[in-house]
Protein backbone atom coordinates (compact mmCIF):
# COMPACT_ATOMS: atom_id res chain seq x y z
CA UNK A 1 0.00 0.00 0.00
CA UNK A 2 1.12 3.54 -0.72
CA UNK A 3 2.45 5.37 2.44
CA UNK A 4 0.23 8.07 1.23
CA UNK A 5 -2.75 6.27 2.26
CA UNK A 6 -1.58 4.72 4.97
CA UNK A 7 -0.92 8.44 6.75
CA UNK A 8 -3.78 10.88 7.23
CA UNK A 9 -3.52 13.82 4.95
CA UNK A 10 -2.17 16.30 7.85
CA UNK A 11 0.65 14.34 8.25
CA UNK A 12 1.90 14.56 4.36
CA UNK A 13 5.30 16.92 4.36
CA UNK A 14 4.74 20.38 2.50
CA UNK A 15 7.81 20.14 0.94
CA UNK A 16 7.77 16.61 -0.68
CA UNK A 17 4.01 17.60 -2.04
CA UNK A 18 5.76 20.96 -3.58
CA UNK A 19 7.27 19.56 -6.83
CA UNK A 20 4.14 17.45 -7.11
CA UNK A 21 1.88 20.33 -7.40
CA UNK A 22 3.97 22.15 -9.63
CA UNK A 23 3.73 19.45 -11.84
CA UNK A 24 -0.25 19.45 -11.86
CA UNK A 25 0.21 22.97 -12.45
CA UNK A 26 2.27 22.80 -15.48
CA UNK A 27 -0.56 20.13 -16.49
CA UNK A 28 -3.27 22.33 -16.22
CA UNK A 29 -1.43 24.80 -17.75
CA UNK A 30 -0.76 22.42 -20.42
CA UNK A 31 -4.69 21.78 -20.62
CA UNK A 32 -5.50 25.12 -20.98
CA UNK A 33 -3.47 25.98 -23.74
CA UNK A 34 -0.54 28.46 -21.70
CA UNK A 35 2.38 27.69 -23.37
CA UNK A 36 5.20 27.96 -20.66
CA UNK A 37 9.16 28.27 -20.75
CA UNK A 38 11.24 26.16 -18.22
CA UNK A 39 9.61 25.64 -14.70
CA UNK A 40 11.46 24.49 -12.01
CA UNK A 41 10.00 21.34 -10.74
CA UNK A 42 11.60 20.46 -7.54
CA UNK A 43 14.26 22.40 -5.87
CA UNK A 44 17.16 20.44 -3.94
CA UNK A 45 15.93 21.72 -0.71
CA UNK A 46 15.89 17.82 1.09
CA UNK A 47 16.05 15.78 -2.18
CA UNK A 48 19.98 15.81 -2.96
CA UNK A 49 20.79 15.79 -6.19
CA UNK A 50 17.27 14.84 -7.76
CA UNK A 51 17.33 13.91 -11.57
CA UNK A 52 13.55 12.93 -12.18
CA UNK A 53 10.02 14.28 -10.83
CA UNK A 54 8.79 12.04 -8.13
CA UNK A 55 6.27 9.52 -9.47
CA UNK A 56 2.76 10.97 -9.46
CA UNK A 57 1.25 8.01 -7.16
CA UNK A 58 -0.37 9.92 -4.77
CA UNK A 59 -4.36 8.93 -4.24
CA UNK A 60 -5.85 12.24 -4.88
CA UNK A 61 -3.90 12.88 -8.60
CA UNK A 62 -5.97 10.25 -10.29
CA UNK A 63 -5.21 9.61 -14.44
CA UNK A 64 -2.19 11.90 -14.28
CA UNK A 65 0.13 9.17 -14.84
CA UNK A 66 0.34 10.26 -18.72
CA UNK A 67 1.87 13.51 -17.76
CA UNK A 68 5.16 11.39 -15.96
CA UNK A 69 5.97 10.43 -19.86
CA UNK A 70 5.24 13.83 -21.39
CA UNK A 71 7.70 15.61 -19.04
CA UNK A 72 10.32 12.41 -20.17
CA UNK A 73 9.71 13.26 -23.56
CA UNK A 74 10.06 17.12 -23.22
CA UNK A 75 12.96 16.81 -21.32
CA UNK A 76 14.91 14.42 -23.77
CA UNK A 77 14.60 17.04 -26.17
CA UNK A 78 17.39 19.14 -25.25
CA UNK A 79 18.28 20.15 -28.37
CA UNK A 80 18.97 23.94 -29.53
CA UNK A 81 18.80 23.82 -33.25
CA UNK A 82 17.32 25.06 -35.02
CA UNK A 83 16.23 28.27 -32.42
CA UNK A 84 12.58 29.11 -32.35
CA UNK A 85 9.88 31.94 -31.00
CA UNK A 86 6.55 31.14 -29.85
CA UNK A 87 4.32 34.65 -30.18
CA UNK A 88 0.47 34.85 -29.10
CA UNK A 89 -0.80 36.55 -32.47
CA UNK A 90 -4.19 38.52 -31.46
CA UNK A 91 -7.17 37.98 -32.99
CA UNK A 92 -7.52 39.73 -36.59
CA UNK A 93 -11.20 40.50 -38.13
CA UNK A 94 -12.71 37.02 -37.94
CA UNK A 95 -9.58 34.81 -37.16
CA UNK A 96 -9.12 33.49 -33.52
CA UNK A 97 -6.54 34.24 -31.16
CA UNK A 98 -3.60 32.20 -31.97
CA UNK A 99 0.15 30.83 -31.42
CA UNK A 100 2.81 31.28 -34.06
CA UNK A 101 5.87 28.95 -33.87
CA UNK A 102 8.12 30.82 -36.05
CA UNK A 103 11.71 28.30 -36.45
CA UNK A 104 14.98 29.62 -38.06
CA UNK A 105 15.74 27.57 -40.47
CA UNK A 106 18.26 29.24 -43.21
CA UNK A 107 19.20 27.26 -46.51
CA UNK A 108 16.47 24.49 -46.37
CA UNK A 109 13.81 24.40 -49.01
CA UNK A 110 10.34 23.90 -48.71
CA UNK A 111 11.43 20.05 -49.98
CA UNK A 112 13.87 19.60 -46.98
CA UNK A 113 11.26 20.05 -44.86
CA UNK A 114 8.32 17.78 -43.47
CA UNK A 115 5.97 19.39 -40.79
CA UNK A 116 3.43 16.22 -39.22
CA UNK A 117 1.25 15.66 -35.95
CA UNK A 118 1.87 12.66 -34.32
CA UNK A 119 -0.55 11.57 -31.65
CA UNK A 120 -0.36 14.50 -29.58
CA UNK A 121 3.01 16.28 -30.75
CA UNK A 122 3.89 18.47 -33.26
CA UNK A 123 7.28 17.21 -34.82
CA UNK A 124 9.45 19.56 -37.69
CA UNK A 125 11.86 17.70 -39.76
CA UNK A 126 14.44 19.22 -42.09
CA UNK A 127 16.54 16.80 -43.63
CA UNK A 128 19.67 18.59 -46.19
CA UNK A 129 22.20 16.37 -48.26
CA UNK A 130 25.77 17.47 -48.65
CA UNK A 131 26.47 18.78 -52.50
CA UNK A 132 29.53 16.65 -53.15
CA UNK A 133 29.86 18.99 -56.71
CA UNK A 134 31.12 21.74 -54.01
CA UNK A 135 34.73 22.25 -53.09
CA UNK A 136 34.95 24.06 -50.05
CA UNK A 137 37.69 26.17 -48.88
CA UNK A 138 36.23 27.15 -45.60
CA UNK A 139 32.59 25.57 -44.66
CA UNK A 140 31.27 27.04 -41.78
CA UNK A 141 27.37 26.31 -42.83
CA UNK A 142 27.03 22.78 -42.53
CA UNK A 143 24.31 20.67 -44.35
CA UNK A 144 22.30 18.68 -41.35
CA UNK A 145 19.58 17.02 -40.06
CA UNK A 146 17.43 18.27 -37.16
CA UNK A 147 14.16 17.08 -35.61
CA UNK A 148 12.52 19.88 -33.14
CA UNK A 149 8.79 18.41 -31.20
CA UNK A 150 6.23 20.40 -29.50
CA UNK A 151 3.86 18.45 -27.50
CA UNK A 152 0.30 20.22 -28.13
CA UNK A 153 -2.32 20.79 -25.42
CA UNK A 154 -6.02 18.80 -26.05
CA UNK A 155 -7.84 20.42 -28.75
CA UNK A 156 -4.56 22.48 -30.60
CA UNK A 157 -5.06 22.40 -34.11
CA UNK A 158 -2.39 23.28 -36.78
CA UNK A 159 -3.87 26.05 -39.08
CA UNK A 160 -1.18 26.08 -41.37
CA UNK A 161 2.39 26.71 -42.28
CA UNK A 162 4.48 29.38 -44.38
CA UNK A 163 8.71 29.29 -45.14
CA UNK A 164 9.80 33.08 -46.00
CA UNK A 165 13.43 34.18 -45.87
CA UNK A 166 14.72 31.24 -44.09
CA UNK A 167 11.97 31.11 -41.45
CA UNK A 168 9.31 28.73 -40.97
CA UNK A 169 6.27 29.81 -39.12
CA UNK A 170 3.43 27.26 -37.90
CA UNK A 171 0.17 28.96 -36.79
CA UNK A 172 -1.81 27.06 -34.09
CA UNK A 173 -5.50 27.46 -32.75
CA UNK A 174 -7.12 26.05 -29.99
CA UNK A 175 -10.61 24.73 -30.80
CA UNK A 176 -13.13 25.86 -28.29
CA UNK A 177 -13.94 22.11 -26.22
CA UNK A 178 -17.55 21.26 -26.71
CA UNK A 179 -18.61 21.46 -22.68
CA UNK A 180 -20.61 18.80 -21.54
CA UNK A 181 -22.44 17.95 -18.14
CA UNK A 182 -22.84 14.58 -17.46
CA UNK A 183 -24.80 13.39 -14.65
CA UNK A 184 -24.04 10.36 -12.85
CA UNK A 185 -26.86 7.74 -11.62
CA UNK A 186 -26.14 6.81 -7.87
CA UNK A 187 -27.26 3.48 -6.84
CA UNK A 188 -28.78 2.41 -3.37
CA UNK A 189 -26.80 -0.94 -2.28
CA UNK A 190 -27.12 -2.75 1.00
Amino acid sequence: MNAHCRRGASSLNPQLLRPIFNVVEAEAFRRAGVLQGPRKVASNEGFGNMSRVPSLSSPFLLGFDEIERVLDRVGKATDGYPPYNIERVPRDGNSPERLRITIAIAGFTRDQLEVTIEENQLVIRGRQQDDKSRQYIHRGIAARQFQRTFVLADGMEVSGADLKNGLLSIDLVRLAPERVVRSISIKECD
